[in-house]
């Protein structure tokens, strides 16, 4: 297929209108008269997922985030995120973003982190689009039957990729937990959404210690942190079997499996 066309498939699934004002989505590099055969869907785009890239010989990598979020003047290979364009381009691999784009899209980045962490049957927006109720921020759902808040983390830490971050939880460790919040990467921001909704967990990444400790304070659900990158991995899949049944099956794919979380060390000190 011609980048052009692969493009016109993604952007059917996610749409950039529905990026938010800040974000930056789209190609980043690439010819869209190129041909693409090889796919490569991964978080960050990073100096090893190019590499991986070029090992296996793709044509083009999806990621999540950004390489490009704020404004550049020069994009010389003096710095990593430059030497990892000019990289590309003259391996002729093209790069194309789907970031905040795919957090609203239903299914999205938190319907992918739902499944992961065991929510079964039907799911809810935390925060509904506008335009339409069935897409939005974050996910509501329940379990399949209760389970404490100890078990529920544990489930959630066996269904994510395993980072040095790990996976901890705010909360009497025997609290039930039936109803489950999700937002998919940094949702500190659905704090208060997640109490309104009286949900009895909510999970996501990137909880910093004096908004989480003050929601703690007022009662409310249990939370648990995983991983930024852990949070937002799930949806790969989805994304590479979504692109391939559009594409009709003429595509190869792969997701990355590398650990591009920033924090690559945990020591739980001394017992």
């Amino acid at each position: 297929m011609r980048l052009s066309h692969v493009i016109a498939a993604v952007e059917e699934l996610y749409p950039p209108a529905w990026a938010e004002s800040w974000d930056a989505v789209g190609l980043v590099c690439g010819d869209p008269d190129q041909d693409v055969e090889r796919v490569l869907f991964a978080v960050d785009p990073v100096a090893a997922v190019a590499d991986e890239a070029l090992g296996w010989s793709a044509d083009l990598v999806i990621t999540h985030h950004p390489l490009l979020l704020r404004g550049v003047h020069s994009v010389a290979a003096t710095t990593p995120k430059g030497r990892t364009i000019h990289r590309m381009i003259r391996n002729g691999t093209a790069l194309y973003t789907a970031h905040t784009n795919a957090d609203v899209a239903d299914p999205g980045v938190s319907d992918a982190l739902a499944r992961a962490v065991g929510l079964t049957g039907e799911l809810r927006p935390m925060v509904p689009a506008a335009d339409d109720p069935r897409r939005g921020l974050g996910r509501i759902g329940d379990l399949a039957e209760p389970v404490t808040l100890r078990a529920f983390t544990a489930r959630a830490a066996a269904g994510l990729p395993s980072t040095a971050w790990g996976v901890r939880a705010a909360g009497d460790p025997d609290r039930p937990v039936r109803t489950v919040a999700v937002c998919g990467g940094a949702g500190d921001s659905l704090l208060d959404t997640a109490r309104a909704a009286g949900v009895d967990v909510y999970l996501t990444a990137d909880l910093r210690h004096h908004p989480a400790s003050e929601f703690a304070e007022h009662g409310g659900p249990a939370l648990i942190d995983a991983a930024h990158w852990a949070t937002e991995w799930p949806w790969l899949a989805d994304a590479e079997r979504r692109l391939t049944e559009a594409a009709g099956g003429t595509l190869q794919t792969r997701v990355s499996t590398l650990v591009t979380d920033a924090w690559r060390l945990h020591d739980e000190g001394a017992q």
